[in-house]
């Protein structure tokens, strides 16, 4: 195979990057609400990504310049413990990934300086929304849950008065009740024929890579089968591609189906290939 247009996509943060966003599947567990669990505001916040539903300012009044942009670009933000014991981090990304520290003492929010990639936005409209909702927050000041709502809402409140009313979804943690693993699989350009079950159809052909704490890469010499599904992920036809997974056992699986479920983190490296 000639091989052509090579891009590597994050190779150097292989190991430490945060996830990009994946679209939700429907072979999941309950969300923690709706298991009877007392849960914490605190672990009710890194429990779900937390979408913006209406932006007010201090007198109540809409400030649809937060909303402008959807449904393509939705303001969201997530509360991660992090890696350090105490650590804790909230994160947005319109354009570039915008983080800062927080703490929470009851419904009192103090965060640290709001820190961000450095990538060029797609039009002016992107990053003024980008601006504003880095500056918000740096403002955050309180959060109250939502009692009684058929799915989490919280109102997270600023120094300047002003309030956004925010939804929350589980994330994959929460859906499938379990932290997760992280793996990276390489998915060859083309697919093979197979059989799952009683049904011949397309598999990806994928090999398993490691990585050591150097970031040098090792690869399965052997191609195989992968039966099943990644969530968030379309395969190309000509591209190679190595991807960074997150794997969770699903509870009580179809005697035909994967005992785990697959959700795309990240895209390491992506190459097109010519099979001439």
């Amino acid at each position: 195979m000639n091989r052509w247009n090579l891009t590597a996509v994050c190779a150097a943060a292989v190991l430490g990057l945060a996830a990009c966003g994946t679209n939700p599947s429907s072979n999941t567990v309950p969300p923690a609400h709706q298991q009877g669990m007392h849960m914490s505001t605190n672990a009710t916040l890194q429990a779900y990504h937390w979408y913006l539903e209406k932006a007010v300012n201090a007198k109540g009044v809409a400030q649809p310049q937060y909303k402008a942009l959807e449904p393509k670009t939705q303001v969201r933000l997530d509360f991660v413990a992090g890696s350090k014991p105490g650590e804790q981090t909230v994160s947005s990304k319109v354009c570039n990934n915008m983080t800062t520290n927080y703490a929470l003492d009851g419904d009192k929010l103090q965060v640290g300086r709001v820190v961000s990639t450095m990538m060029a936005c797609q039009g002016d409209a992107l990053m003024q929304l980008e601006r504003a909702v880095g500056a918000q927050m740096g403002r955050m000041q309180s959060v109250q849950m939502v009692q009684g709502a058929p799915q989490p809402r919280m109102v997270l409140t600023f120094t300047d008065g002003s309030r956004w009313h925010m939804s929350g979804r589980p994330t994959d943690a929460t859906r499938y009740g379990s932290a997760g693993e992280t793996i990276f699989l390489e998915i060859a350009p083309q697919t093979q024929p197979c059989v799952t079950g009683a049904m011949r159809t397309e598999c990806l052909q994928v090999r398993e890579v490691r990585y050591d704490s150097a970031s040098r890469k090792t690869v399965a010499p052997e191609w195989q089968h992968f039966y099943g599904s990644i969530d968030g992920f379309a395969f190309r036809p000509g591209v190679r591609q190595v991807l960074r997974l997150k794997r969770y056992p699903v509870k009580n699986p179809p005697a035909d189906a994967s005992a785990f479920a697959y959700v795309l983190d990240m895209t390491v490296e992506q190459e097109m290939v010519d099979r001439k």
